[in-house]
């Protein structure tokens, strides 16, 4: 069964910094890209990061660069994003989402998501 579990979200204040994790099972971790994305109230569902199967290249969308950090362990089957300087339109539910092309087909997993909230 694939899961993906997103945890560390939580309440910050501006300026804090989170780690967020999610870890995945039932699937070959490894040989799948790795994205955050996240959607605020009445938004869209936005890519924030992403990172290759071996994660060799990272890419952010323009509002975190300097700020978030997207990482991954295959050997613990995790991937991470460690956020910093936290700012109000951070807030967010973040979600992680597994992807591999292979064969002509298209495999996407995504996790159920985890709050963050930011505000003093």
């Amino acid at each position: 069964q694939v899961q993906l579990v997103e945890s560390g979200g939580g309440l910050v204040q501006p300026g804090g910094s989170l780690r967020l994790s999610c870890a995945a099972s039932g699937f070959t971790f490894s040989r799948y890209a790795m994205s955050w994305y996240r959607q605020a109230p009445a938004k869209e569902r936005e890519l924030v990061a992403a990172i290759t199967s071996a994660g060799g290249s990272t890419n952010y969308t323009d509002s975190v660069k300097g700020r978030f950090t997207i990482s991954r362990d295959n050997a613990k089957n995790t991937v991470y994003l460690q956020m910093n300087s936290l700012k109000p339109e951070d807030t967010a539910v973040y979600y992680c989402k597994a992807r591999r092309y292979q064969w002509g087909h298209e495999y996407i997993y995504w996790g159920q998501g985890t709050q963050v909230t930011v505000s003093s």
